[in-house]
């Protein structure tokens, strides 16, 4: 191992998670759902008894990025293990997730997690999706109902429309979607961070910093996501493409995100139907569930609280 991995600050960090997690009583774990996929996830220890544990189940569904730990470690400490049962996997090519099948879409990735909850042996569950994993979010619940309880999505356009995207790239002076949502460069990920981020600290940080980010949590899986990118079956067309769900859902924004607009929060309730509910967060851009923690697992809690 070089010197510079030793002095990785992304190494670092990524040690500090690692132990709080295991300190909320979560286990780093790897299941094989089929012959072709494998599922990294974090989750109670396998030791536990699930018919013995009678808390309500939370899956958290990450966004486009870095691993789930990443994005949700707030929300893994805050929640468990008190309040819920929780399992927080890598989607398929994110961290140590893997797949030999040649499928890429948010539909795919969906029936990745329904087939790992029923190989855990879990048969209802309340779903959180962020941002790209609210994609995964909305097909679980459109296509298992009876599995899935309540729905939170957060910062995810489901309801995007070509334009959308469109508008996106123009918003990141991008040519294509990957040079977003991907970056390679420290220049591509600074400009990231400012659309998904209103914390203005991040743009200052130099430029060693980010390559060591993209180093460590940006190049794996490289190819395979951008072809999970192209793969995405929304936002495909100037015509919405999704509808209403029977679950209770809650819909939770930043009011300053640029990744999808605020406007998009409000027109998303109108389509998801009379039980959604919609919580703006102030001051906040993509990733309310990192910047504004705190409330964002105040509204969450009220919402799934004894749900079961």
């Amino acid at each position: 191992m070089s010197l510079s991995s030793y002095l990785s600050p992304t190494r670092l960090l990524e040690g500090y998670i690692r132990r709080c997690l295991t300190a909320a009583g979560l286990t780093s774990q790897t299941l094989s759902i089929d012959s072709e996929t494998t599922i990294h996830f974090w989750g109670p220890s396998p030791l536990q008894r699930i018919d013995d544990d009678d808390r309500p189940v939370m899956l958290l569904l990450h966004g486009f990025g870095p691993a789930a730990m990443w994005q949700w470690r707030r929300q893994m400490q805050a929640f468990s293990p008190s309040f819920f049962r929780l399992y927080c996997p890598d989607l398929v090519f994110f961290g140590d997730s893997t797949t030999s099948s040649t499928s890429r879409s948010e539909v795919f990735q969906a029936e990745c997690m329904a087939k790992l909850m029923e190989k855990i042996g879990i048969k209802k569950f309340n779903v959180v999706g962020t941002s790209y994993g609210g994609f995964v979010a909305y097909h679980m619940a459109k296509m298992w109902p009876e599995k899935v309880g309540k729905v939170v999505i957060a910062s995810s356009g489901i309801n995007m429309l070509k334009c959308d995207g469109e508008s996106l790239l123009q918003r990141s002076n991008c040519e294509c979607i990957e040079k977003v949502m991907l970056p390679s460069t420290a220049k591509e990920l600074r400009t990231l961070m400012g659309l998904a981020s209103s914390w203005r600290i991040v743009r200052m940080f130099p430029d060693a910093l980010w390559n060591d980010i993209i180093t460590n949590l940006y190049q794996k899986n490289r190819k395979e996501k951008i072809e999970l990118l192209k793969g995405v079956t929304i936002g495909k067309e100037e015509k919405l493409n999704i509808g209403p769900l029977s679950q209770e859902v809650l819909i939770i924004w930043g009011d300053k995100d640029q990744i999808f607009p605020v406007k998009m929060a409000y027109e998303l309730k109108e389509v998801l139907g009379d039980k959604t509910k919609l919580e703006i967060i102030k001051n906040t851009s993509h990733v309310p569930q990192i910047e504004c923690a705190q409330e964002f697992n105040k509204i969450v809690l009220r919402f799934l609280k004894g749900s079961q």
